[in-house]
This record gives structure tokens, sequence and C-alpha cells, in this order.
């Protein structure tokens, strides 16, 4: 195997582990590329949005009859209806918002610095929301209100920013907004479905022109590794921060991000 293909399996296992944690995929593997030396070139700034996609195929296999019931029942179902619905409307602000800033994202933020004290802040963040005496009151991910889908929605973009975790982002809101964590991680796993395919369709269309063979051959790999990944730590995190709440992860980005800053102070 050479090195590229085993550059992707790692950074694949990375994608597959920190995707549906609250603790920013993106920005682990910017910073895992930087301090590794793996590559930050315009290619490997795609790929570590393409094989998102893998990590998103975990939740369609591992949620696959909840979907499909929903799939089947969209025009009969009105509870299924009301979920398909929900999910486009928490959607929304990611098309416009994504549409509109995210070539300018990619162009000045992502770079290690931002996401350092991205996790550091996000790290902050979470460290508060596990301190409140929250009273949720929505506890089925896939009837949230609508005005709820659209805030948690509008939330999520704040993770076109490398380092602030798309999963956190809408974890933290949705319990904000009076959910509970289980519900909250649930519906997160469910936005990430049309939000991760949507970027994976807007990044490959612009990066057509500079795609290989070989790079297809790269993308693969890593999406494959991110897809098994992913399907292991699904189920465990699920089951970990309903019963425990956010701190191991809230620490691990503080950690990591305050490492970070003291290795680009000095260098590296």
């Amino acid at each position: 195997m050479d090195s590229d293909s085993l550059r992707a399996v790692f950074l694949g296992v990375v994608e597959g582990v920190t995707e549906f944690l609250p603790v920013s995929s993106t920005g682990h593997l910017l910073l895992v590329e930087r301090f590794f030396n793996l590559g930050e070139d315009n290619f490997w700034k795609s790929f570590a949005i393409l094989i998102q996609l893998g990590a998103i195929l975990a939740i369609v296999v591992l949620y696959f009859v909840k979907l499909w019931q929903t799939a089947i029942g969209m025009f009969t179902d009105p509870a299924a209806r009301r979920f398909v619905i929900g999910l486009l409307v928490a959607f929304f602000p990611a098309v416009v918002i994504g549409g509109l800033l995210g070539g300018v994202v990619k162009t000045y933020l992502f770079n290690p610095w931002v996401v350092c004290f991205s996790l550091i802040i996000g790290g902050a963040v979470l460290l508060w929301v596990d301190q409140l005496d929250l009273h949720p009151t929505e506890h089925d991910a896939t009837a949230f209100p609508l005005p709820m889908c659209f805030g948690i929605g509008f939330a999520q973009c704040l993770a076109l920013v490398p380092g602030v975790s798309r999963s956190g982002a809408t974890i933290v809101s949705a319990m904000l907004f009076g959910s509970d964590k289980h519900a909250a991680a649930e519906f997160s796993f469910f936005l990430a479905i049309p939000t991760m395919i949507g970027a994976f369709v807007y990044d490959a269309y612009k990066s057509r022109a500079e795609m290989t063979f070989d790079h297809i051959t790269i993308i693969a790999i890593g999406f494959v590794v991110s897809f098994v990944t992913a399907i292991v730590v699904v189920r465990a995190f699920l089951s970990y921060v309903t019963r425990h709440g956010f701190m191991p992860f809230a620490w691990w980005r503080v950690i990591v991000g305050t490492l970070g800053l003291i290795a680009l102070a000095l260098g590296y």
C-alpha cells in the first residue's frame, strides 16, 4: 500500500471516530494533516469533506428501518411526513448560508489557528451546557416543532467554521431548545444525512476538474474506512452521552486546542 493510501486509511479512521462526536471531524482532520505532514493542498481539503459521506452512510445503515419506514410512509403517514418536513426545515439554513459562504470559509478559515481556537471555545460551551439544569420537553427526534428544527439548522451553520463541530452545534442547540440528550443526538444524526450529502455533491462538483483516477481511489479508501469506523462509534456515543454527558469531549477539545496552539506558536 502506497503512502497516499495509508494516509487515506489513517484520515478515514479519524473521520469515522470524530464525525458524530462533538469534537469536530474537519478540525481534527486539518490538525492531523498539519502536524503529521499529511498534506494541506486543495485535494486533501476536499478529501476531508468528501469522506464524510462514508460516515453518513453508517447512519443510514444503523437507522435503515426507521428511515425506510419514513420514506415509504412520507405520502400517507402524517408523522413520517412531519419528520421529513422538519429535516428539510433544519437543512434549509445550511443550503443558503453554506452556498453563500462555503467557498470563503474554505479559503480563509481552513487553517489550524482557527481550528484550535474553535476547539477551545466549543469545549467551554460543552462544559457550560453540562452544568445547566435543563428540563427537556422533547423526547422524540422525529417530532420536534418546526421552529425548533429551524433553530437547530441555523446553529448547524456555525460548523462551517472548522473546529466548531456540526454534531456539537446541533446537539447543544437542540438541548437548549428543549430536547433531551438522546433525542438531540439522534436528530443530529438524521440532519447529518442531507447536510453531508449536500456538502459532498457541492465539493465534488467544485473539485471535479482537479480529480484524477488516483484521487478517486484514495477518496474511496477513506470513504470505506470512515464508514466502518463510524458504525462502531455511533452506538457507543449515543449510549454514553445519554447517561454521562459531554465532559470528556469538552476537555478533549480544550486539551487538543491548547496543545495545537502551543505547537503552532513554536513553529510546528
